[in-house]
């Protein structure tokens, strides 16, 4: 069989580029509503402190893993302490900058699925808006609407397959290709485990091409340059880290530390793949496959039965919503789906790989590989809120691989890819299951999607429920919203600071909320969140830390928004262990203020000589 020619580009029209021109705004504007309207009743203040506090301590020159411990890649950390040094203190660029990554997200997103479908299947731009429209909802930033490196991280994944898709493109340039590898580069340094597997994945991909191209004697260039920009990026990078961080530095925090203190273990990874309910919805995927291969005429009939048993699994998340009224029950519906797709459209890219060539064959496998990377953090519940544009994506080549299935023995090998009577009948009868299947797919992530953000069953490891919606009042934090007394009594605590502890003496705060980013003191201590994966040190070495400092003054927030029991049990135990050296001189409404007691020290100090 003669594999099909990959396309150069999707040509359009002049009314086709009007109406796709309609189509990224309407994409963006709806995208980003939803990211500013999540920001305007919600506020998971732990997370945004750890990227502001630390952004913060960036732009006053602060270099991470040098002077302060940082277990994350820095990217996201720079691009917010660049906007902080651009816009001021302000959460407002926080909103506009979630926002539009969030829109220019999806628009990616749909022209990544417009270029894997416009010459496979009939109605090309109608399918891959069909697609994206559940992004609107789950967009990288709408269910986490602060800056985050999960949803940066995928939005350059998606960036790099775009990138990838237009080296097919005739004539591209030499610059081009090596400007491809080191964008692919890029999200390893935006979180390590993403953007680890993207890379590995997207360069054993390039060589698998290479070795097809070669063995088919066609020109390899294109892809070995891609390849020597990839070690380019890296090289670049190393560079810049040794001169600033250092190199040793960098590798203990990002890659060491954090793999002992983040990573799971394999049976919990694993764990997504070993739910029985599996094993059903692949079955209904398997029959409704078979259903559509045998069915040679293209009886409509069969091709609905064939897209109901297909569409099963995506329409359980919705169907499940009359039954059960518990948010978290509904939403472990909904992300049971990750698995069952991953399987279909690796089962799927594996069965039709002979009638793919170039970037439509490799890209499964590269997402897949990005998005089991995602998993090695918090596994399906806790890694998928950034991803959804990957789930996209590979349900777009599965649809891609189910369209390729032969409806008659002989047609399809001549037709794919190509403009001809029989390609235009044979997509005609792929139309009449493709489209009710993406509508039903649709419609339930839709339902079941939009439900989900708005209960934020995601983000319930935060008190977001309890008491009326406040806004902050402070300048820097202007726009800041969530319910609760969280936003009044910090600004208690920032109005004290004010006028009780001078702006030059060192603060130890524990806590969760940006009180360096709002009062714009400078942070004195290397950790300014405490929790097992953020904070290295042991209560003992943070009390000799904090003598080391000079820190004065201790600031303990007694109810904390986080409700994880570890983060409360680690604040217990630092306060404890500081007590040793600091007297309690002031209870505001939700913060206990603590001062140095210098006599107290000198006292055990005397008493550890006479020991």
């Amino acid at each position: 069989m003669n594999s099909p020619e990959p396309p150069s580009s999707v040509t359009a029209s002049p009314r086709s580029l009007w109406t796709d021109w309609l189509v990224v705004l309407f994409l963006f504007l709806a995208t980003a509503l939803v990211v500013v309207w999540q920001n305007s009743r919600l506020a998971v203040l732990w997370d945004l402190s750890l990227v502001l506090e630390n952004s913060y301590r960036i732009s006053l020159g602060d270099v991470p893993y040098r002077h302060f411990p940082l277990p994350y890649a820095p990217l996201t950390f720079l691009i917010q302490s660049a906007l902080i040094k651009l816009a001021g203190r302000a959460f407002w660029h926080t909103v506009v900058y979630s926002a539009a990554v969030a829109g220019l997200a999806t628009v990616i997103t749909w022209r990544i699925v417009l270029n894997l479908l416009h010459e496979a299947v009939a109605h090309p731009r109608l399918l891959a808006f069909l697609l994206v429209l559940p992004l609107i909802p789950l967009g990288v930033y709408c269910i986490f609407p602060h800056p985050f490196y999960d949803p940066d991280c995928t939005f350059a994944i998606l960036l790099g397959v775009l990138l990838m898709q237009r080296l097919e493109r005739k004539g591209i340039s030499t610059w081009r290709s090596l400007f491809t590898g080191a964008v692919l580069v890029i999200p390893l340094f935006v979180k390590q485990n993403m953007g680890l597997a993207f890379l590995v994945s997207a360069v054993a991909a390039f060589v698998m091409l290479m070795a097809i191209e070669g063995w088919q004697r066609r020109p390899v260039r294109r892809h070995a340059i891609v390849l020597a920009g990839i070690l380019a990026g890296l090289g670049i990078a190393r560079l810049a880290i040794q001169f600033t961080a250092g190199l040793k530095n960098y590798w203990h925090w990002t890659i060491a530390y954090a793999a002992l203190r983040r990573t799971p273990a394999r049976g919990e990874m694993l764990a997504i793949y070993g739910d029985k309910m599996l094993l059903l919805w692949i079955a209904f995927i398997a029959v409704g496959a078979i259903v559509w291969w045998l069915n040679r005429r293209g009886r409509r009939v069969l091709m609905a039965v064939s897209a109901l048993l297909i569409a099963a699994p995506f329409l359980w998340p919705s169907v499940y919503l009359l039954r059960e009224p518990d948010a978290s029950e509904r939403a472990e519906r909904l992300l049971a789906v990750w698995p069952v797709l991953l399987i279909a459209s690796f089962v799927l890219a594996i069965a039709t790989i002979k009638r793919h060539r170039g970037m439509a064959l490799v890209l499964p496998f590269v997402v897949i590989a990005a998005v089991n990377g995602t998993f090695m953090s918090q596994q399906v519940w806790g890694s998928t809120y950034a991803i959804w544009p990957l789930f996209v994506i590979l349900l777009a080549t599965t649809l891609l691989g189910l369209s390729s299935l032969r409806l008659d023995a002989g047609l399809v090998p001549q037709a794919i890819g190509r403009t001809s009577p029989q390609s235009a009948r044979l997509k005609g009868r792929r139309s009449w299951m493709l489209l009710p299947l993406t509508f039903l797919i649709v419609a339930s992530l839709l339902i079941s999607g939009g439900l989900y953000v708005r209960s934020h069953e995601r983000l319930d490891y935060a008190n977001l429920d309890d008491g009326a919606l406040t806004r902050s009042t402070l300048p820097q934090l202007k726009g800041l919203s969530t319910r609760g007394d969280w936003m009044p009594d910090f600004e208690e605590l920032v109005r004290y600071a004010a006028r009780e502890i001078p702006s030059d003496d060192g603060i130890l705060v524990i806590g969760e909320d940006p009180f360096h980013y709002a009062t714009g003191r400078r942070p004195r201590f290397p950790v300014l969140l405490f929790d097992r994966t953020a904070n290295p040190y042991t209560p003992e070495e943070i009390l000799e830390l904090a003598r080391q400092r000079d820190i004065r003054w201790l600031i303990v927030k007694q109810d904390l928004q986080n409700e994880d029991d570890n983060v409360s049990q680690e604040k217990d135990q630092l306060t404890e262990a500081l007590e040793q050296d600091f007297e309690q001189v002031e209870s505001l409404k939700n913060y206990d203020i603590y001062r140095r007691n210098d006599s107290k020290k000198s006292d055990e100090d005397d008493d550890d000589k006479d020991k």
